[in-house]
């Protein structure tokens, strides 16, 4: 969500957003908000580009990050469980992060918080991190129907190629990756996804968005783009705002498989 990933200039958690969004709308914390009531999925429209998000959606990297995190932060003598790190992170920066702790604890964090997480991190990717399942062949079926695909992360474009080289898909995604460091604001932003929309030259009312955090959601909204979350990161609950849930990434795959080959 190489060996290391970002300076201090671009510190990340779970590749996301490089600072705390100036309009941002969505914050950390999702899971604590009131659960809605899902609503009827929306028609699928015709797809021209499938814009994917990376951590939770392309790699199952979630569960590896908030582990780290929490792991990282209890050496640095602030006890943190990964459900802490998950419930009170996921969608923050690394600069957010200690601004946080250091206001939670009253003192500051070491200095080497940064590089000592992005190192472990990194190791961890190499070892455990997995392309989440239908993700290889739902990659097939697009290159074979001639719909084009991208990146769009709010992690540094260290951090994303890193997660897509160790699990076989960077060369899938060959000059299509995009990242917060290019745009002004990231998630729950719109640029990011604006700016993948135009430099491929799809309309964004043909881009299908597949994103599995509120901040990702709320981001493809903005951006007048379809978008389909697949639950997993957070559960369907959390993901009303988008146009579709799956319960999985897995079902998603199968799902737009079916689809769009029915509408071919």
């Amino acid at each position: 969500m190489v060996p290391s990933f970002p300076d201090r200039a671009e510190r990340r958690v779970h590749a996301h957003a490089r600072q705390r969004p100036r309009e941002a709308s969505v914050q950390p914390s999702h899971d604590r908000a009131t659960p809605r009531t899902a609503r009827p999925p929306s028609p699928l429209p015709t797809v021209g580009l499938v814009i994917f998000d990376n951590d939770g959606v392309l790699v199952d990297s979630e569960a590896i990050s908030s582990r780290t995190l929490a792991e990282v932060l209890t050496e640095l003598g602030v006890p943190t469980t990964p459900d802490d790190s998950r419930r009170d992170f996921t969608g923050g920066t690394l600069g957010l992060i200690r601004t946080l702790v250091e206001a939670r604890t009253g003192r500051p964090l070491a200095e080497t918080f940064e590089a000592v997480y992005a190192a472990r991190l990194a190791g961890r990717f190499a070892r455990e991190l997995r392309p989440n399942r239908g993700v290889p062949e739902l990659l097939d079926f697009l290159d074979a129907a001639g719909v084009a695909t991208c990146v769009a992360s709010n992690g540094t474009r260290t951090r994303t190629e890193t997660a897509l080289r160790a699990t076989g898909l960077l060369e899938r995604f060959d000059g299509r990756i995009f990242s917060a460091d290019g745009v002004e604001r990231p998630k729950p932003a719109p640029d990011l996804f604006l700016h993948a929309s135009t430099v491929l030259g799809v309309p964004v009312d043909r881009c299908l968005v597949i994103e599995d955090s509120p901040t990702g959601i709320a981001a493809g909204r903005a951006a007048g783009m379809y978008v389909w979350a697949p639950a997993g990161t957070y559960p369907a609950e959390r993901l009303t705002d988008a146009d579709r849930v799956s319960p999985s990434m897995e079902r998603l795959a199968e799902e737009l498989r079916a689809e769009l080959g029915g509408a071919g």
